[in-house]
């Protein structure tokens, strides 16, 4: 009896210790003898007692940091310039057994890359092509760490800080520049206003003219038409009436007179 319990107890704790839960967020690797064997998936797994093991990897996207480091830029200005890596597992086989530490070679090779990406750009270049510092190294990672079953999502260079002397300098650059347009943009309002002035005279000019013009031959069409109206009354024949006639005669020394040049 004491031989079975020993028995069913050996036999209960090999059992418990070959149980493997994975997570949702991991993958299992079955090793036997040492030796890779198969990939667990996520839920309850049983090794063979002994003989077979498990490494779990994790395979949720992580973020490494690239600490500070001094860099020199193509004009010989020394900067400071830090990143982060982002990345995820898409190989846990490779990611386990074909490099040691990954964090620290990715880190290692981001800080290498860095040196060369900025080393070949100026200090203003390096200021403005944040974007494309940012897209060329992890283009490198990425096509670096393929073989190591790793996907490198994004690269991001978080500060560029240059001496503080240079600092310096550009902001008071940058203040004459902003000093420099505000004086352009009032010289150009003023310049504005004096041909906005002087087209506003011309045009006023031009209308009192055309004003002038315009009475000028209103006043001649009314003194041809008065002109006409008397030729056509001295010419038309005397009626049989004498009060017409008399009154037809007065009419026409009256337009006469009125017509008349003084």
């Amino acid at each position: 009896m004491d031989t079975q319990r020993i028995i069913l107890f050996i036999v209960f704790v090999s059992l418990a210790r070959s149980a493997r839960i994975v997570n949702q967020s991991e993958k299992g690797l079955v090793l036997r003898l040492g030796k890779y064997r198969a990939i667990a998936d996520s839920g309850l797994t049983f090794l063979v007692p002994v003989i077979e093991d498990m490494i779990k990897v994790d395979m949720r996207e992580r973020v490494i940091n690239v600490e500070p480091q001094k860099v020199i830029t193509k004009d010989n200005v020394s900067v400071t310039v830090d990143a982060v890596i982002y990345y995820r597992i898409i190989d846990p086989v490779k990611a386990t057994f074909e490099v040691q530490n990954f964090a620290y070679a990715a880190t290692t090779l981001a800080q290498t890359n860095l040196r060369n990406l900025i080393g070949d750009k100026s200090l203003d270049e390096t200021l403005t092509a944040r974007d494309l510092i940012n897209a060329n190294l992890r283009a490198v990672l990425d096509e670096a760490t393929n073989t190591w079953g790793v996907k490198v999502t994004r690269v991001e260079v978080q500060k560029i800080d240059p001496p503080a002397d240079i600092t310096e300098a550009m902001s008071r650059q940058m203040k004459a520049e902003r000093d420099k347009r505000a004086n352009i943009l009032e010289a150009e309002g003023v310049k504005q206003a004096a041909i906005l002035s002087s087209e506003g005279v011309r045009q006023s000019e031009i209308l009192r003219a055309e004003g002038d013009a315009q009475a000028k031959i209103l006043r001649a069409t009314a003194d041809a038409k008065a002109i006409e109206l008397v030729s056509n009354a001295a010419g038309s024949p005397r009626p049989l009436s004498n009060t017409r006639s008399s009154n037809t005669s007065v009419a026409t020394n009256s337009i006469s007179a009125s017509v008349a040049p003084a």
